[in-house]
């Protein structure tokens, strides 16, 4: 009897050890810059393309949802995640969103209703991370969750998610928006891209420290 409280006992500590590990994980992520980071990428498989008629869906699937998520690692110094982040560098694997992105649904990525602008919530990004294949991997996942690409606003809606990959938790997911470059840029990937480096740009200047401030705590 003494032997099986004591197991018990023994189990229920290491729970709760475990348990407090987990719950210092997002600490850990703002306190400690050792803590790695590991960029999965942008996932477009439930964005909405807002007041955008005239756009090749199928083309926008095939190829430029990858353009996209090319960039942002081919061109470190100008999408920089890793000082957006406070981190020396950031490991990235885009191969599950570039398979997850050419599955995306051509027949329901257009809409003229400016409402799918906001349709998400952290329930749907939940959703969405337990569905996602991290390959094995463990430790802390970066996704940016695209909802809507908005062409009458000029803008985008994209969720910045930290997750533990593991256990394909989400630590951390918060709205952002980023608008289109005044210039622009020819074609679909150089027109959005730079709204994504306005978000990266934003996560640099601001919201890092206000979610230090937040969670680091």
């Amino acid at each position: 009897m003494k032997h099986t409280m004591k197991s018990a006992l023994l189990i229920a500590v290491f729970s709760c050890s475990i348990s407090s590990i987990f719950a210092q994980t997002l600490k850990d992520v703002f306190t400690n810059s050792e803590t790695s980071i590991f960029y999965l990428g942008i996932d477009f498989t439930q964005v909405r393309l807002i007041d955008y008629s005239t756009a090749d869906e199928v083309d926008i699937i095939e190829r430029q949802f990858g353009g996209i998520n090319d960039v942002i690692v081919n061109e470190p110094k100008k999408y920089d995640l890793s000082k957006a982040f406070r981190r020396s560098y950031l490991d990235h694997d885009l191969g599950q969103v570039q398979t997850r992105n050419k599955k995306t649904n051509a027949a329901t990525i257009k809409s003229s209703n400016t409402a799918d602008y906001h349709r998400f919530n952290e329930d749907d990004i939940k959703k969405l991370i337990s569905g996602f294949d991290f390959g094995g991997k463990s430790g802390i996942g970066l996704l940016f969750v695209t909802e809507a690409m908005s062409k009458s606003r000029k803008a985008i809606a994209v969720w910045v998610t930290i997750v533990d990959m593991k256990a394909k938790k989400v630590l951390m997911t918060e709205r952002m928006e980023g608008n289109v470059n005044k210039l622009g840029g020819i074609g679909f990937k150089n027109y959005w891209a730079g709204s994504f480096k306005e978000i990266i740009d934003d996560i640099e200047k601001t919201k890092y420290s206000e979610w230090k401030s937040k969670y680091g705590n």
